[in-house]
């Protein structure tokens, strides 16, 4: 799904040197480098304050412990994503309260979620989904009438804008994931977060070096989530190229969009006109009346060693950990629950060539034509 060999030895030689800077100042944990990422990712983000943590869970708990959301707490996300997002409030013993999706964007709908909002509900999650912003504008304006934060899940949406500004400083939090895979992605885990507001960093510091300005005068309960200076001098390295990362993205799908035209079984990437998609995945839908649906075509992918994946596959709401009696509240998720029927995701990366999309095109374009009703 992503080539972070042929990236490696792309950028090999800045890379080495990095590192070697690391290792023979010996600053490990936080330190210059890392205090370096900060500043130049929040340039680069066009926001004030930036957080280096341990991870993109991580930063999701980090975010609701600042805003001090906790037991008894609600908070309105989505269903049709990775679990940490509810996983980090659940774990400080708030609740998830999901809502159902745009079928076009696969993210949160705005139309959903004021139905949902309650005395007990503090805080919404939009999370920008496979490298498309949410629609944010609604989503601020419902959480501003209602004295509610706002969120940003953008673990694979770095870069993504929304109405010409990037996303994770448009809420009172960001937060984002450095893993492996992701657009800008270490080599290791890593993640950080994001805000405007100087208190809340303030108070997000305090947090991840367990609650304390000093060490040993520890202030409020907190945690240890930090980001180490050997992944953060890699992510350095990558930042300077994220944009050409982006453009070789958007070119890889635009190349998969046209090759799959005209074929009404596939839908591909919808892009909403007032963003930029920065396609951390390309995620076709596949219609159910092809026989077998995409749970056969994936049979065939896999035949033919095509790397593939369904993000995902079992909506949040239907998991053991999420779906037992009265665990928590949520609408008709019907546009989830199709979504999680239809979706595939192909290769992505940038290293990508047309040589290897034409041949990934043309098998699912196979399964397609040969099984489709006559």
């Amino acid at each position: 799904m992503v080539d972070l060999r042929g990236q490696y030895l792309a950028l090999k030689a800045e890379i080495d040197a990095a590192l070697a800077e690391v290792l023979d100042t010996t600053h490990f944990i936080k330190g210059p480098i890392v205090g370096k990422l900060e500043c130049e990712l929040a340039g680069y983000l066009e926001g004030a304050y930036v957080l280096g943590v341990a991870n993109g869970t991580d930063a999701l708990q980090i975010a609701f412990m600042a805003l001090g959301i906790g037991p008894g707490d609600e908070v309105i996300t989505s269903s049709f994503t990775f679990i940490a997002t509810a996983e980090a409030a659940a774990l400080l013993g708030a609740t998830p309260v999901f809502v159902d999706i745009d079928p076009r964007t696969f993210n949160l709908d705005p139309a959903q979620i004021e139905a949902w909002i309650t005395p007990r509900t503090r805080a919404i999650v939009p999370i920008h989904l496979f490298g498309q912003s949410a629609d944010l504008d609604p989503i601020l304006e419902i959480a501003e009438r209602h004295g509610l934060y706002v969120i940003e899940d953008n673990a694979q949406a770095i870069g993504a804008t929304y109405k010409g500004r990037k996303v994770g400083f448009l809420g009172d939090v960001g937060t984002l994931s450095f893993f492996p895979s992701k657009n800008l992605g270490a080599y290791g885990d890593g993640g950080a977060v994001l805000t405007n507001d100087e208190a809340l960093y303030e108070r997000m510091k305090m947090i991840t070096n367990h609650g304390g300005r000093h060490k040993y005068y520890n202030e409020i309960v907190g945690v240890n989530s930090r980001l180490d200076a050997l992944q953060a001098a890699i992510l350095r390295v990558k930042l300077r190229r994220l944009e050409a990362f982006i453009d070789a993205r958007s070119r890889a799908a635009d190349r998969y969009d046209a090759l799959f035209a005209g074929h009404a079984a596939i839908t591909t990437p919808y892009r909403a006109p007032e963003g930029r998609h920065v396609f951390h995945q390309y995620t076709l839908r596949i219609a159910q009346d092809v026989p077998g649906g995409r749970d056969a075509l994936t049979d065939h992918l896999k035949a033919r060693g095509i790397p593939h994946a369904v993000y995902y596959p079992v909506p949040l709401h239907q998991l053991p950990v999420f779906s037992a009696p009265g665990a928590m509240r949520h609408g008709d998720l019907t546009q989830t629950e199709q979504a999680a029927a239809e979706v595939v995701s192909l290769p992505m990366h940038t290293e990508l060539t047309e040589e290897q999309q034409a041949y990934i095109a043309r098998s699912v374009l196979d399964f397609v034509l040969q099984t489709a009703p006559a």
